[in-house]
């Protein structure tokens, strides 16, 4: 869980600290790094700044291409999050890397949030899953959280782990503490608890232009108990969090009639949630 201040429209000044970034993350023993939100440029909802610097999976850039690089040589996946750019669109995207260096997801944020309205199409690749060195890793990106649906969708098909690149700032608490939690780490804990998934989210910290950022990423368990963080408010940190999958099945087949997926009322609910949850250790079995 890397938590760090990108420079602002400076993807090759990005590339070299996200790429040490992961490899400290690697050599301290992490199979996977979440990067934050927009790592590659920094957090700047301006299309005509980002237009020139975005990059593609059909043509990588110098963030794409470090990354890659980085997760081969450290044998570590990487999440992180980008300016994509496709044909005439640009979208708030974010990357899965596996340890061998190969793209095998990009999930396109689907919730834009004030100003990035202006410059980003929604995202239109749903909600994709990837298998991470054994384990179900699904991807949301910040303002995502505020929309519960998309990672109980996700968890029904069975994700493990939520990794979350973010770039939080104030707007959705009454008063902002000076440290310590805020309403967006009480979230999490919920939709933690609620979907039994680990929840993984990597913050951006610093001041650009009129944004400070709130920094503070926190990992959860399925629990809904915080095993990492929240870090400092202001000051750029790499964490590694123990991730056990097995607290995931034990979160959710709990005895005494207390299985909160298959106690589901899909027949109220209809078709939109009606996703039947099978887990990927079942699916395995039954392939």
């Amino acid at each position: 869980m890397v938590q760090m201040r990108s420079a602002p429209l400076e993807p090759l000044a990005n590339a070299v600290t996200t790429s040490a970034a992961i490899k400290r993350c690697a050599q301290e023993g992490s199979t996977l790094v979440v990067l934050p939100e927009l790592a590659a440029t920094g957090y700047i909802p301006d299309r005509g700044a980002l237009e020139p610097l975005a990059e593609s999976v059909a043509d990588p850039g110098p963030v794409l291409s470090a990354w890659v690089e980085a997760a081969r040589t450290q044998q570590v996946a990487v999440i992180g999050g980008f300016a994509e750019r496709e044909g005439d669109n640009l979208y708030n995207s974010a990357v899965t890397i596996d340890a061998s260096g190969r793209i095998i997801s990009i999930y396109r944020k689907l919730h834009l949030f004030g100003r990035e309205h202006e410059c980003f199409e929604p995202g239109d690749h749903g909600l994709p899953i990837a298998n991470v060195s054994g384990v179900e890793v699904g991807v949301l990106v910040c303002y995502d959280l505020r929309f519960p649906e998309a990672m109980r969708i996700m968890a029904l098909r069975g994700a493990e782990v939520i990794a979350v690149p973010t770039a939080w700032v104030s707007g959705f608490d009454k008063r902002v503490p000076a440290t310590g939690r805020i309403g967006q780490i009480d979230g999490v804990v919920v939709q933690a608890n609620l979907n039994q998934v680990f929840v993984v989210c990597a913050d951006t910290v610093g001041v650009v232009s009129d944004l400070a950022f709130l920094g503070r990423s926190v990992a959860v368990n399925p629990f809904g108990e915080i095993i990492a963080g929240p870090l400092s408010p202001d000051q750029e940190e790499c964490t590694i969090v123990d991730v056990d999958v097995a607290e995931v099945s034990a979160a959710r087949h709990r005895g005494l009639g207390i299985d909160p997926f298959a106690n589901r009322r899909t027949d109220v609910y209809g078709a939109e949630l009606g996703y039947q949850y099978v887990s990927p250790r079942e699916k395995k079995e039954k392939s």
